[in-house]
């Protein structure tokens, strides 16, 4: 195929075939100032494979700045109160308005997403910054009698590290910041090397409303991760990203006793029962399954259908497919953009490549990559394929979908719960209490009835088995940021 692969989550360094004085440069945030810092990297177009960014390539000194710059913020900013901290967060997310052209053009750029999901990611951003900030902590009194009164309060943590992923980067950093601000803590916060500019630019918002040292974001590696995770001053890690780097974090987090919140893959399955409503369903299991490309934790990635509507689902899912508009995010009627980055891209193209060897399975649309720059794979239907595939098995991440059959609900069921992965999932069906007691039968953090995914600031979202620990959002979540403690008083 004539393409390297990178490490998940290595330099994106570009080819010096752009030099750094030629591409924009975007600053990180440390103490309230933006920088370049003493060392850069390039950030790459997806379409193009071209570079299209300069941003700093933080070194130790630079992440020692910013925990000791979050520390020190940390002392005034756990006595604010719920009410002064929630009005800073509505600024920040109305400076984040204000500038959300210039954030969505270079979402686009370093993740591929149409312009209008850019967009689109960028107001999930600000509506969810806003309903967290809306939430309410109270203490708790556990007791209270005429010789005693036991209350539990909530109070921060500290310094908490965010480390986010290259799939919606924006709506990821800003839910972790909410959070983690919202509850009284200060923050050094890490995107995806592969998409740290629009995340710098949520810097550049912060700049102008946060106080100095309460946000701070470094953008670097693999090695400014496990710097960043590894450092005793931080009091917790809030991660989103793949199960195998998830497992690395809470290697080094167990060594300072640091409390993590790991949000990791999923290979959320979807099950259509026969008496459906297919003009609603197909629709929306299609925008879940292709939504972003497919390059979301929550996506349905396996879909299980009742043999009596299979065909009839497969035809409708495929003419779905073929008329998607495959092309660079920037262009004028792009419905779907490229793979994020190039290590993903080869992983999908040797997917399809193994799925192709399996006897039986139907390809019934797309599977043929473009012969065009960029990381394109077109969206594709796979019918009459089991598990025991890695198709099936696994999270493929990207705009490929598994359609199996099925004959028995409970069977399905146990079948979609076959899984090392529990996020999320779904039962489509017309009978209300079918659905509910199907969907709560299902091994995950989630279950719908009759739709498949949108996260919300104020409903708690997490998975169980390998797809992470605790849970973030709602009441809940901010309880994930805080430390619990009981206090006793005798009269």
């Amino acid at each position: 195929m004539g393409r390297s692969k990178l490490q998940e989550g290595g330099s994106t360094s570009a080819p010096d075939k752009v030099g750094s004085a030629d591409l924009p440069r975007y600053g990180q945030l440390i103490n309230g100032s933006l920088s370049m810092g003493s060392q850069q990297m390039h950030v790459v177009n997806p379409a193009t494979e071209l570079p299209f960014a300069s941003v700093p390539n933080s070194t130790k000194e630079d992440l020692d700045s910013a925990i000791s710059s979050a520390l020190r913020a940390f002392a005034g900013w756990r006595n604010t109160d719920f009410s002064d901290r929630r009005k800073i967060l509505d600024a920040f997310s109305s400076e984040i308005k204000g500038n959300d052209e210039e954030i969505a053009r270079a979402l686009t750029q370093e993740q591929g997403k149409p312009l209008a999901r850019a967009k689109a990611e960028i107001a999930n951003a600000c509506r969810s910054i806003e309903r967290i900030a809306a939430l309410e902590v109270h203490p708790q009194t556990l007791r209270e009698m005429e010789s005693e009164t036991v209350v539990l309060h909530y109070r921060p943590l500290g310094v908490v590290a965010g480390i986010t992923a290259w799939n919606v980067p924006v709506i990821l950093a800003a839910q972790k910041i909410a959070q983690a601000i919202y509850a009284g803590n200060t923050m050094v916060l890490k995107p995806s090397p592969y998409t740290p500019v629009a995340t710098l630019l949520l810097g550049k918002a912060a700049s102008a409303i946060l106080p100095k040292g309460v946000l701070n974001i470094i953008s670097g590696g693999n090695e400014l991760g496990a710097w960043l995770t590894s450092d005793p001053r931080i009091a917790k890690i809030s991660f989103t990203g793949s199960g195998p780097t998830g497992q690395a974090v809470m290697k080094s987090a167990a060594a300072n006793f640091t409390r993590i919140t790991l949000e990791l893959g999923g290979n959320d399955a979807a099950i259509v029962l026969p008496d459906a409503d297919l003009d609603n369903a197909v629709p929306k299991i299609f925008a879940s399954a292709f939504n972003n490309a497919g390059q979301i934790c929550m996506a349905i990635k396996r879909l299980y259908v009742h043999s009596d509507i299979y065909e009839e689902v497969v035809r409708r899912m495929a003419a779905m497919a073929e008329s998607v508009v495959l092309g660079d995010g920037l262009e004028a009627g792009t419905q779907m953009g490229p793979v994020q980055n190039r290590a993903q891209y080869e992983k999908l193209i040797g997917l399809l490549e193994d799925t192709r060897k399996v006897g039986g399975v139907r390809f019934v649309s797309g599977g043929v990559i473009p012969d065009r720059k960029g990381y394109f794979i077109p969206p594709t239907i796979v019918a009459d394929i089991a598990e025991g595939t890695r198709l099936v098995d696994e999270e493929p991440f990207g705009p490929i979908l598994p359609i199996i059959r099925f004959k028995d609900a409970e069977d399905a069921v146990r079948r979609a719960n076959a899984s090392e992965f529990g996020l999320s999932g779904s039962i489509w069906t017309a009978d209300p209490q079918l659905g509910r007691t199907l969907a709560s039968e299902l091994d995950v953090g989630t279950a719908w009835v009759n739709r498949h995914g949108g996260a919300d600031g104020q409903i708690p979202f997490g998975g169980t088995k390998s797809s992470g620990l605790g849970r973030e959002h709602g009441v809940i979540g901010l309880h994930n940021y805080m430390e619990p403690q009981v206090l006793h008083e005798s009269k």
